[in-house]
């Protein structure tokens, strides 16, 4: 066995002095590289090193090298502002600095969010403002036809203009008869997808319609730097300059990339749902299933990608507010990514939160309709909300208002019978009568639900679903985190993802 020689009592002697030796240690070889730990009194701190074995007279020798932290640890102890100071009181100036670094790096993360409002954000303006990204014109797109509308805004499909189509020759100055120039939905149609936009026009006429829509635009921004695979690639917005066919003088559009004109609700209308997302969920129509277990994976996979991208935003201080079907894209590749941040919150800073006014989907929402309680004041000064949000989030968790809203989703994807605007209404109504417990609700519900999906594999699906649509609770817990939805066991068994993986090897194509 090995017998480890005492340190000295200081730092400073341990990390210049130890060394180890040991007895008895077979089947080791000279310059053998081994790492081990050892402890320094009184604090028992471990200090990780590294280590050259060396043979001498039957004893095995360790040359202990400490490596950058212990380095750093020797220029602090003699560091001026160190000098004079106990070895306690270094001990607590370090720990001091240990707590405020992880207090600056927790959720929604205050070092991070400086980092993005005071440097990347100015660079990535300058950046935008230099390419030309920032100074689009109504004249650089086509409007296409009309994919949807909400309550602030109109959804059109549209095209990228070519940048030299304005310097062309205007031909009713020639003699030259013009030629008839096609519908513009028949020109966005043929467009090449990576000239394919999606253009928001933004209800000028509804009171509080330009908030909203200045607020989707900071944070289509805002992600496109802390989190852009969750949504779609934003591109910019403009104002229009005049009058003309669906544009009106002063209004605002804003522009993405096309990645997808469906989003998850157009899929669900299909009786075929959730089979007509297979080839675009695996890339292959799954082999050596049966169709419970390949619709089992596709809704797997789905909620994943819903989880995954409110965990990457969560993390940034940013809650939807308004997870639903309408307003999750299902991309050309298979990617479930969020759209439509009007009603979104950044609670780092308290950007678009009044804490007296909520913005949500009745049938959507959860029961606490606030995503913080009523009685929490109005921001500070931003500098001032972003120190102060580590303890706001831990406080009351606001990020558990979409979890509930994802839960929705989850059921009606899973049971046919809720997916229709009555039948969803009705759930309402039923699960706020059984105190949103989702047992209780099973047992009570006249809507004769199918819980095929949910009870396969053992109930796991079941399980996650009651752990998402509950009610907060006294601590305001009671509910899953998408950090903790994602530790469940539901999805931490993978067999989506191993689908996705081996039909990339053995499948047939649809």
């Amino acid at each position: 066995m090995a017998s480890l020689l005492p340190p000295t009592p200081t730092v400073t002697s341990t990390i210049q002095q130890h060394c180890c030796y040991y007895n008895n240690i077979n089947n080791l070889h000279n310059n053998q590289i081994a790492a081990i730990c050892c402890f320094s009194p009184p604090h028992k701190k471990l200090l990780p090193i590294t280590s050259k074995w060396k043979s001498r007279r039957g004893l095995i020798r360790c040359d202990a090298f400490f490596d950058d932290v212990a380095t750093g640890l020797l220029e602090l102890e003699n560091a001026p502002y160190f000098q004079g100071l106990s070895e306690s009181q270094r001990w607590s100036i370090v720990a001091f600095g240990g707590l405020a670094w992880i207090y600056l790096t927790a959720r929604p993360g205050v070092l991070l969010g400086a980092i993005d409002a005071y440097l990347l954000a100015p660079l990535q303006l300058a950046f935008d403002s230099f390419s030309g990204r920032r100074n689009l014109k109504r004249t650089d797109f086509l409007v296409g036809e009309k994919l949807g509308e909400g309550s602030f805004g109109v959804v059109y499909s549209g095209v990228l203009l070519p940048k030299n189509l304005n310097d062309a020759p205007d031909q009713s100055r020639t003699r030259r008869r013009p030629r008839p120039q096609p519908p513009p939905a028949l020109v966005v149609a043929k467009s090449q997808p990576k000239d394919k936009v999606i253009l928001k026009k933004v209800k000028v006429e509804i009171k509080g319609a330009q908030e909203f829509g200045d607020f989707e635009e900071w944070f289509n921004y805002r992600l496109s730097r802390a989190a852009p695979e969750t949504c779609a690639e934003f591109l910019g917005s403009f104002v229009a300059d005049k009058t003309n066919s669906q544009f009106t003088k002063g209004g605002k559009w804003l522009v993405w990339k096309f990645e997808g004109d469906l989003t998850l609700a157009d899929y669900m209308k299909d009786r075929n749902f959730p089979s007509n997302l297979e080839s675009l969920m695996f890339g292959k129509v799954l082999r050596g299933e049966d169709s419970s277990k390949r619709n089992a994976l596709i809704i797997k996979q789905v909620m994943r990608q819903i989880i995954t991208s409110l965990k990457k935003i969560h993390d940034t201080g940013i809650v939807h507010r308004d997870i639903k079907p309408e307003n999750l894209v299902v991309t050309k590749r298979g990617r479930i990514k969020l759209i439509d941040f009007g009603a979104a919150t950044d609670l780092r800073i308290g950007k678009n939160y009044v804490p007296d006014r909520t913005l949500l989907d009745p049938d959507y929402c959860p029961p606490e309709l606030y995503v913080l309680p009523e009685e929490t004041p109005s921001p500070p000064p931003e500098p001032i909300a972003a120190f102060l949000s580590p303890i706001l989030w831990q406080l009351n968790s606001p990020d558990l208002f979409d979890m509930y809203s994802a839960g929705v989703v989850l059921l009606q994807m899973a049971i046919p019978s809720l997916r229709s605007a009555a039948a969803l209404r009705n759930f309402n109504l039923e699960i706020k009568s059984c105190g949103y417990n989702l047992k209780k609700w099973r047992d009570y519900t006249r809507l004769r639900p199918d819980f095929q999906i949910l009870d396969s594999e053992s109930g796991r699906g079941w399980d996650l679903a009651t752990k998402l649509i509950s009610e907060r609770g006294y601590l305001r817990r009671g509910r899953l985190s998408a950090a903790a939805a994602l530790r469940h066991p539901y999805f931490l068994l993978g067999g989506d993802q191993a689908a996705a993986v081996l039909s990339k090897l053995s499948f047939d194509r649809k």
